[in-house]
């Protein structure tokens, strides 16, 4: 079972996502894919390991993402990556902010194979962030159209979509 989670910042998207993680009843797997670049992240990355249960596993990872599902793919865990737009954000650009639009293909097609091809209990989280206006830069308009793209992509892959508001779940897609 794959499961997609959208929903915009602070949305209640990453509280949903551990909520059905823990109803898997299985043990978790929690892949973050954030850097913390400044003293904000580092605040928010802390929130959420303040708020993950001791006992979940947690593998830090913010660009091989389909190397560590396919390492942990089964039905023996749930994994849940948190949150696809910063590993989108990892992969599409290097440090300095210069495109690495071959590093994001290849990253993102060995993500599409993993899914495709695994056994998976997976919840994804990500940002919904194609509901603006059109960005001004060429940069943001190029993040913000690939992350509408793979959503797309991963939606098509997920047994269930989600997109969550105000902290209410919206059931898109469940088969």
């Amino acid at each position: 079972m794959i499961e997609l989670v959208l929903g915009g910042a602070r949305s209640g998207k990453s509280r949903y996502a551990e909520q059905q993680a823990l109803a898997s009843g299985l043990p978790v797997v929690y892949i973050a894919t954030a850097e913390a670049g400044d003293d904000e992240m580092q605040v928010r990355i802390q929130h959420h390991r303040q708020r993950r249960p001791d006992h979940w596993f947690t593998v830090e990872e913010p660009i091989l993402l389909a190397q560590v599902i396919s390492d942990y793919a089964g039905k023996q865990h749930c994994l849940l990556v948190d949150c696809l737009t910063l590993w989108l954000c990892n992969t599409l650009f290097d440090k300095q902010g210069h495109l690495q639009a071959q590093r994001y293909q290849q990253q993102s097609e060995a993500l599409c194979t993993a899914l495709a091809t695994g056994q998976h209990h997976l919840i994804m989280v990500s940002n919904e962030v194609g509901s603006g206006v059109v960005a001004a830069d060429a940069m943001t308009r190029r993040f913000v159209d690939e992350a509408g793209f793979l959503h797309q992509k991963l939606a098509q892959l997920s047994d269930k979509v989600v997109l969550v508001t105000a902290g209410l779940p919206q059931t898109l897609k469940n088969l």
